[in-house]
């Protein structure tokens, strides 16, 4: 029992919380010690038993989940997963749950939707853990490998692996950068040290839908670098950087000279969707050396595939180091998988995108 990740539950629905106590109980990993309807009532859960992982509801009675997180961040910091609604307003809220101190976002399953359950509750169970393994402040927590019931696809369900081979080398290069957990912040750090004129960037940040449209706008008024969610068809261009909606794989495509982008549905790779995989291995097959690799903080391996694909098509590959990742997971299998050239901390990232592009 020592070994389990011990979670607490606060949301003021039941049903909400009777079917995550479900949810995560069904893994041999996780405990869930208790549940709360209010802040005040998961406090004093907290003074009697600290738990490794919180999962905090947004609209709450007494005291609203983001109020809470501040509080609980600045006395007592935990690994916070914030759980909210699929709304437009609630995924600008949830952007100041990461600024806040929150580790990642999941969705509060679909009640009755039997065919959605089985994806909802790999990612809540999937999150859950890579945030035990999180670091929150100066707090470190190493746990869990990540786990599943569900079989493991890799990239070859949504596209074949790429012919290596020469590729016409183009003028312009294009940055495909892959995060998970505690990648939220990491990116914001990384885009705000890029200038107006860097080359032009694609990102699979690990969201729901709906959420990277919030995130991508908040990104664009921080950042001198032009930021979107991405839309099918959308060119690569310097200085702009466009970030996979939740819930759908991003695939790098090549037109004539230029670049685009392809938004696709398809089955979860990695156990994600979008996945870091996919836009890796596509990134080989479509652009070889032109492309640049960048893996940063995140749970599991999703990205070390594509990220080894990429290497041998001729891509210049890096990864966030350990220190500056709040969890180093992806990052990790993909140097384990061969396929990184060069490891540097965070703050060295975006001074490693423009030498390349010097160089070129």
């Amino acid at each position: 029992m020592g070994d389990k990740i011990r979670v607490l539950i606060i949301d003021d629905s039941a049903s909400v919380r009777q079917t995550l106590t479900a949810i995560l109980s069904a893994d041999p990993d996780i405990e869930v010690m208790g549940a709360a309807s209010d802040p005040f009532m998961a406090a004093r859960k907290i003074r009697d038993e600290v738990p490794d992982v919180i999962t905090l509801d947004v609209e709450m009675p007494q005291m609203d989940g983001i109020t809470f997180l501040r509080k609980l961040m600045a006395q007592h910091p935990i690994p916070v997963v914030m759980c909210s609604s699929l709304t437009e307003s609630g995924s600008e809220t949830l952007m100041q749950a990461l600024e806040a101190g929150a580790v990642d976002i999941i969705l509060k399953p679909k009640i009755g939707a039997a065919d959605h359950l089985a994806e909802s509750a790999d990612r809540i169970r999937t999150v859950v853990k890579g945030a035990a393994r999180a670091r929150v402040a100066k707090l470190r927590r190493s746990r869990m490998a990540e786990g599943s019931t569900t079989a493991k696809l890799t990239a070859d369900a949504v596209l074949p692996p790429p012919k290596i081979g020469a590729m016409a080398k183009t003028t312009e290069m294009v940055v495909c950068v892959g995060a998970s957990t505690g990648g939220t912040e990491a990116l914001r750090e990384l885009l705000e040290a890029l200038p107006a004129n860097s080359p032009g960037m694609v990102i699979v940040q690990h969201m729901p839908e709906r959420f990277t449209a919030a995130f991508a706008k908040r990104l664009n008024g921080l950042c001198e670098v032009e930021v979107k969610e991405a839309a099918d068809g959308d060119p690569v261009l310097r200085g702009h950087v466009l970030i996979a909606p939740g819930d759908r794989h991003m695939l790098l495509e090549r037109r004539g000279a230029r670049y685009e982008v392809s938004i696709r549905s398809g089955p979860l790779v990695s156990r994600h969707r979008p996945s870091v995989d996919v836009l890796f291995r596509s990134a080989a097959r479509s652009a070889g050396a032109n492309a640049m690799g960048v893996i940063m903080t995140g749970m599991g391996d999703d990205g070390a595939r594509g990220m080894n694909e990429m290497h041998q098509a001729g891509a210049y590959t890096i990864a966030q180091d350990e220190t500056t990742s709040v969890v180093f997971g992806m990052p990790k299998e993909a140097i384990a998988h061969g396929g990184v050239d060069k490891v540097v901390p965070l703050d060295h990232i975006a001074r490693e995108i423009l030498a390349a592009d010097r160089r070129r």
